[in-house]
């Protein structure tokens, strides 16, 4: 079942995966833990979620790179060919669409702010429609602008950063950083919660990206070295830049960095590339879903984008922590469904594994009931009438893991059973 194609090597995966980390979502995330935690506090939220996060890409990453196929097609053993295809390309419609909302939002907060300072004045949510329509056309012309605007956004992305460090580093706003004291207080679990909800899609389908690695030792050191560092020092940026600059508002922090035009047309490009991979693969999981034909691609990006340009326009960055909370609840019990079958029932051996057609019931039955569970404290903190439940990230994927491992002996078990009395 190898496949021929393997020859890529750990440090070229590594760079793949650091490079994702180096993005606005991740400045959000350390924006929104350190409002409501220490600096300290924050950074080792950052550190043990990722190590979370990277854990569960090992163990995902580790299967496609022995099988040498995508995660949609390992999964075809636990959710069958069709449920497979069709669980996770509702997961990655949704996850695209919500950060496609939350990235035009932001790009349109930072568009209103500098044109504002311009003495041009324009309502948010008209300029992240503004913002997210321009995202959408330039999707539907693919790979071209993806490729050009990542190599002027990222480089930007980082050298304003590092920019803005060197600033706060070099100059009085430090001891802001030293006696900095948080507005709020998020618990560790909830901030774990929105750390892992940030990379939790990353994880799960890290098998898209490894199973061209050439054995699982590469998978390990490229999924270690390549997220925790790139992951914790983008977390520790946007926690310490917001300190500095005195505002939970990512927009405004960037508009402080050098002059507001760089720091604004930094941000707007930065958040514009990453909305091209969401629409592009949130185009494509519409298409997987409603099993619209292949030639109907550049409408699924245009509706994929249109829905995220809409949600952008309600405002979805102000739910950002709940919506980082829900991700980290809904995706990794995919994972713990896969990690039970693969690795405990079948020991991590390829020779045991192939995949069942149609839908295996028991798999998205253990899959749906891990998930409902981990939303729970989510869905009850909307609501303040009903009572808090305190979060625990982890709940659905070990929920999801012994429901299928204990289904599966049962099934096994009657099966033998039957076999005996025939």
């Amino acid at each position: 079942m190898q496949n021929e194609n393997k020859g890529q090597s750990w440090y070229s995966l590594g760079i793949i995966w650091a490079g994702a980390m180096i993005c606005i979502p991740s400045l959000l995330v350390g924006n929104a833990l350190i409002t409501n935690m220490s600096l300290s506090k924050a950074l080792a939220v950052a550190f043990v979620g990722y190590a979370i996060v990277v854990i569960i890409m090992i163990l995902q990453g580790m299967q496609s790179s022995d099988l040498g196929k995508p995660t949609v097609h390992i999964a075809g053993q636990v959710f069958g060919k069709k449920g497979s295809r069709t669980i996770l390309s509702i997961i990655l419609a949704i996850a695209c669409l919500g950060w496609f909302g939350i990235q035009a939002n932001v790009c349109g907060v930072a568009l209103a702010n500098l044109l504002a300072i311009y003495h041009l004045n324009i309502p948010i949510p008209i300029a992240s429609f503004i913002s997210g329509m321009v995202m959408v056309v330039s999707a539907l012309y693919g790979m071209k602008v993806l490729r050009i605007l990542s190599y002027i956004a990222v480089p930007l992305l980082v050298i304003i950063c590092l920019y803005g460090l060197g600033q706060i580093l070099t100059g009085e706003q430090l001891q802001l950083v030293r006696d900095y004291q948080p507005q709020g207080n998020m618990s560790f679990m909830d901030g774990l919660a929105v750390t892992i909800g940030s990379f939790a899609l990353g994880a799960v389908i890290a098998g898209d990206y490894s199973q061209f690695s050439k054995n699982r030792s590469d998978v390990f050191k490229a999924a270690t070295l390549g997220i925790i560092p790139a992951g914790v020092l983008m977390i520790a940026v946007g926690a310490v830049l917001t300190i500095a600059y005195q505002t939970s508002d990512i927009t405004a922090v960037f508009l402080h960095i050098a002059t507001p035009f760089i720091g604004g047309v930094g941000l707007i490009l930065a958040t514009w590339k990453t909305n091209l991979v969401n629409a592009i693969s949130g185009g494509i999981a519409l298409i997987n879903v409603f099993d619209v034909a292949k030639n109907k691609e550049r409408l699924a990006i245009g509706v994929a984008g249109t829905i995220g340009t809409i949600l952008a326009v309600v405002g979805i960055l102000n739910y950002f922590t709940p919506i980082m909370s829900i991700l980290s609840a809904m995706i990794p019990p995919v994972a713990g469904v896969m990690i039970a079958s693969y690795w405990v029932i079948h020991k991590g051996k390829t020779d045991n594994w192939q995949e069942v057609e149609g839908v295996n019931r028991l798999g998205v039955f253990s899959w749906l009931v891990g998930a409902v569970i981990a939303c729970m404290p989510v869905v009850f903190s909307l609501f303040p009438a009903l009572p808090a439940l305190p979060n625990q990230p982890m709940i659905g994927i070990i929920i999801s893991f012994v429901i299928y491992y204990v289904g599966y002996r049962v099934s096994v078990q009657k099966t033998v059973i039957l076999e005996e009395h025939r």
